[in-house]
C-alpha cells in the first residue's frame, strides 16, 4: 500500500481482505472487502466513483475473484473492479530480481560475469488451475526473454503440475531447475512453495510481495479504470 501511495499523489488506498473479519483473537484488525466498501460508501454518498478494487493477486485465481465481485455487488457504494496485475513485463522483472536474490539467475545478464547456482530452467509456479497457469505463461516468456533460458508455468493447486514441468524441462536439456513463485505471497501457506520445489527437485526463490513492480500495477490498474494518464507519476493527481 506503501509503495502504491508513493506511485501516485493524492492516492488514499485501503486495504480490505476476501476472508476478513473485524479482529482475530489477538485483537488485530482484518477488514473484510465488503465492511470496507461499506465504510466507503458511508464517507462518499453521491459520488460516480466511491471505490476503485484492485485484487492484489499475480493472475486470475478464480475462486478468490468469485468472491471479490461477489462482494462488490453486494456493496451499497459506487465500485469499479479492476484486472489481476498480471501478465505484465513488470512481473517479469519482479521474478528475475528474486530469481537473483536467490542466487539462481544472474542480477544482469549483460555483466560478464556467472552465477554457479543459476538456473538453466525455471518453473513459473502460480494458483488457480489451468486459467492462472496460461496467464503465467505470457509472463514466462518475458522472464525466459530475460534469462535466455526455457521457462514453464505451472498451477500448484493441480495435481501433479509442478512434477510435470520439472521433467518437461529436465528432457528437453534443462539440468539445474528452479522455482519462481509468480504470486504476491499471501494467498498461499508457505509451506506449498518449499512442498512443490522438493516436488521438483530443486531451490527456490521468495515470492514477489513488496516489490516496487507490484505497488506500480496496483496503481496502473487504478489509472486504467479512471482514466488518469501516468506519464509523470511526480506531477499526477490522483483522484479520490
Amino acid at each position: 500500500m506503501s509503495l502504491a501511495r508513493s506511485e501516485l499523489s493524492g492516492l488514499d488506498p485501503r486495504i480490505a481482505f476476501v476472508d476478513g473479519e473485524d479482529t482475530d483473537a489477538d485483537g488485530a484488525e482484518f477488514p473484510s472487502l465488503r465492511s470496507v466498501l461499506d465504510r466507503v460508501a458511508a464517507e462518499k454518498p453521491g459520488d460516480d466513483i466511491s471505490a476503485v478494487v484492485v485484487p492484489l493477486l499475480a493472475g486470475p485465481e478464480a475462486s478468490v475473484l468469485r468472491r471479490v465481485r461477489q462482494a462488490v455487488a453486494d456493496s451499497k457504494a459506487q465500485v469499479e473492479l479492476t484486472d489481476v496485475l498480471g501478465p505484465h513485463p513488470l512481473l517479469a522483472e519482479a521474478l528475475h530480481v528474486r530469481l537473483s536474490e536467490a542466487g539462481l539467475a544472474r542480477a544482469d545478464r549483460a555483466r560478464l560475469f556467472t552465477v554457479a547456482t543459476a538456473a538453466d530452467g525455471i518453473i513459473l509456479a502460480t494458483v488457480g488451475g489451468e486459467e492462472a497457469a496460461q496467464a503465467a505463461g505470457v509472463t514466462g516468456l518475458l522472464l525466459a526473454a530475460r534469462l535466455a533460458v526455457p521457462v514453464l508455468a505451472a498451477a500448484l493447486d493441480e495435481d501433479g503440475a509442478i512434477a510435470r514441468a520439472a521433467e518437461q524441462l529436465r528432457s528437453s536439456g534443462s539440468s539445474t531447475l528452479a522455482l519462481a513463485p509468480c504470486l504476491i505471497g499471501p494467498e498461499i501457506a508457505p509451506q506449498l512453495l518449499h512442498t512443490a520445489a522438493a516436488e521438483a527437485g530443486c531451490s527456490g526463490a521468495d515470492a514477489l510481495g513488496p516489490y516496487p513492480a507490484v505497488g506500480k500495477l496496483v496503481v496502473t490498474q487504478y489509472a486504467t479504470v479512471l482514466g488518469i494518464a501516468l506519464q509523470t507519476p511526480q506531477g499526477v493527481q490522483a483522484r479520490p
